[in-house]
């Protein structure tokens, strides 16, 4: 009967452990397109690869996904021989093995898009954001590959460079946060005597700053006992690795807080002051500061504007939401005016200056001629303000 009851124990045991081992792991299945770009033509090949982060090299078996449609392939490879429009779409993979305990999979992967064109011209622009300065290589793709004479690369509908010969390749030099848009291109080309002009959907193309504007945040009460409150500085950094080391400063009323430090973050005293913090890049010679931030401090009342020659003051009673009752004292006083009777000042009135009358400019626009379009039945033939060097006066004794 004891041998019996054990048995019970111990199989009840193991169901309570089994029901609580974790059916997905903290890999997570990475993605490439090995066939190099994410924008083809319909009947061209298409080729992805599924890999996962194991290195216990175990079994895996792997699931594809488009959208949310799970697909037939299981291998570590999946190939589109003779792709279609409809097989557009966000591609996924995720591993999966058996287990003494049960099935595990690994996290989705990171989707890669695949866009199948149907039609004759394809802008190709990279897959991933392009940084500031960098160059930027677009490629104008005619489907049958003719022998372009002319073409045309457009941004937002703007041409922007124009070029002449069988060269389908567009280089953009030092780029800037003004070339983010999207492009297009223009392809024209000559079959017996008669000129074929195409013309490519848009395409978006992203531009990051390698280091983009810090935003500081300030948390109070971090440490309720001490009165302290941390300072985070965020900031995005795109610089490709290796990228180099990133410094931070923080700053209270334009006073260094200690010396830099390699976190975004730091503790001090939870005192009244207006904060900010800094990222500078020494290698690469980039230094971004926040905007201020006010902490505990009253704000001050609002100036009054200048008064023009001949213009008297105009003064109103304080209501009681205002932030800043005014001073009795700018108030004019009269022993004939009774405390219940209402005050009432009116400005002397002003005679406004005659401003010029507004003229309107012609606005440039960019025209651009719509050539001859290809007739696909006749082609089948062809297939901070607070600067580093101000901030050596000495820490502050807010630091910490």
């Amino acid at each position: 009967m004891d041998k019996l009851i054990s048995l019970f124990v111990f199989s009840a045991l193991s169901q309570i452990v089994v029901s609580h081992v974790p059916t997905e792991t903290s890999f997570r299945a990475n993605i490439e397109l090995v066939s190099g770009h994410s924008r083809i033509f319909s009947g061209e090949r298409a080729h992805l690869r599924c890999s996962i982060p194991d290195v216990h090299r175990s079994n895996w078996t792997y699931l594809w996904f488009r959208g949310s449609e799970e697909l037939s392939q299981t291998g570590g490879e999946l190939k589109l021989w003779n792709s279609k429009v409809q097989e557009s779409g966000k591609y996924y993979c995720q591993g999966i093995r058996n287990t003494k305990v049960g099935k595990i999979r690994t996290q989705q992967s990171v989707p890669v898009e695949l866009k199948v064109d149907g039609g004759w011209a394809i802008l190709q622009v990279p897959r991933h954001p392009q940084l500031v300065g960098s160059t930027l290589e677009v490629t104008c793709r005619v489907r049958g590959n003719p022998r372009l004479e002319d073409i045309i690369l457009y941004k937002d509908g703007v041409e922007v460079m124009r070029q002449n010969g069988h060269e389908p390749d567009f280089y953009l030099t030092n780029l800037s946060l003004e070339d983010l848009g999207v492009y297009s291109c223009r392809a024209s080309w000559d079959v017996r005597r008669q000129t074929h002009s195409v013309i490519s959907a848009g395409a978006h193309v992203q531009i990051l700053e390698v280091l983009s504007q810090p935003i500081l945040e300030i948390i109070p009460n971090y440490d309720t006992q001490l009165k302290r409150m941390k300072l985070i500085c965020h900031v995005q950094y795109n610089a490709p690795a290796p990228a180099p080391p990133i410094d931070f400063y923080f700053y209270k009323n334009n006073r260094r807080l200690g010396a830099a430090t390699s976190d975004n973050y730091n503790v001090v005293k939870q005192t009244p002051g207006l904060y900010s913090c800094k990222a500078r890049v020494p290698q690469l010679g980039l230094s971004k500061s926040s905007e201020p931030k006010n902490f505990g401090q009253i704000r001050e009342p609002e100036k009054m504007p200048p008064l023009h020659p001949g213009q008297r003051p105009v003064f109103r009673l304080a209501s009681a939401t205002d932030d800043f009752p005014p001073a009795a004292a700018s108030l004019p006083t009269s022993p004939n005016l009774s405390s219940h009777q209402p005050i009432q000042f009116t400005p002397e009135k002003s005679t406004p200056s005659q401003a010029p009358p507004l003229t309107s400019q012609a606005v440039p626009t960019t025209l651009l001629t719509t050539d001859q379009d290809f007739d696909s039945a006749t082609t089948q033939d062809q297939a901070n303000p607070f600067e580093e060097s101000g901030d050596m006066s000495g820490d502050s004794a807010d630091s910490l």
